[in-house]
């Protein structure tokens, strides 16, 4: 929902419109100023996001805030879920604050005089973040999931191949397993061991393979080849 090219526009082109630029920001700025805010929004565990509208200035999504509109993230929520909810409350937002620019209506308020607490950045997602702790809470690997799916997509190694997880759910128990060892029973679950209990896979991808759900893929690998992570 970011411009691709607002950083050039805030360095070129700020000069050329009369009544200024205007962006739409996929964050209740100034909360997540970055590359991936729908994706840390998740990642990070929160119950809301919402979409912003602002001023362009030269210091990438620091101008004044126009309108902003909130949207609540389910607990089961994807980023890419959430993307569809954002781009129809973004295109609202737009056209309110394109109305109140026609009118004269329009009065920015600085982000620095909003009280939003600890400020939560949106840095670029790199291959390395999306590769899947199992050391880390069951929760933190399910948010993690969520909130790459369906891209980047977070991964983890079996038998030395990437495999994707596209979509899965968590099943809290107490277990004595190690972090990330595989456990199935052939016919209703293949899932992953994290502390505070298991992911359970539903669409995976294996490297070289298509995407699939996780019963598709326990017929044409897990018991033809015996799986196991590595």
């Amino acid at each position: 929902m970011r411009s691709a090219c607002c950083r050039k526009w805030a360095g070129n082109g700020l000069g050329h419109a009369p009544l200024g630029t205007i962006n739409v920001h996929a964050s209740l700025l100034p909360q997540y100023r970055g590359a991936a805010p729908i994706n840390w929004a998740i990642i990070n565990g929160d119950t809301k996001s919402g979409v912003t509208t602002f001023k362009l200035q030269h210091e990438i999504d620091t101008g004044n805030i126009l309108f902003s509109s909130e949207v609540p993230i389910r607990p089961d929520e994807t980023a890419g879920e959430l993307h569809d909810a954002l781009m129809q409350a973004g295109a609202e937002t737009l056209l309110r604050t394109v109305a109140a620019l026609k009118e004269g209506n329009l009065h920015g308020q600085p982000q620095q005089d909003i009280d939003a607490g600890e400020l939560k950045h949106a840095p670029k997602i790199f291959k390395e973040d999306c590769r899947i702790n199992w050391e880390q809470p069951l929760e933190k690997v399910y948010n993690l999931v969520r909130g790459l799916s369906p891209y980047p997509t977070a991964f983890t190694m079996l038998q030395g191949k990437t495999l994707k997880i596209f979509k899965a759910v968590m099943e809290p128990a107490a277990h004595t397993h190690a972090p990330g060892s595989v456990h199935s029973d052939k016919k209703t679950y293949l899932r992953f061991a994290a502390p505070g209990g298991y992911l359970s896979l539903l669409e995976i991808q294996l490297e070289g393979k298509k995407k699939m759900g996780w019963k598709s893929f326990y017929g044409d690998s897990v018991s033809n080849s015996g799986y196991h992570r590595k």
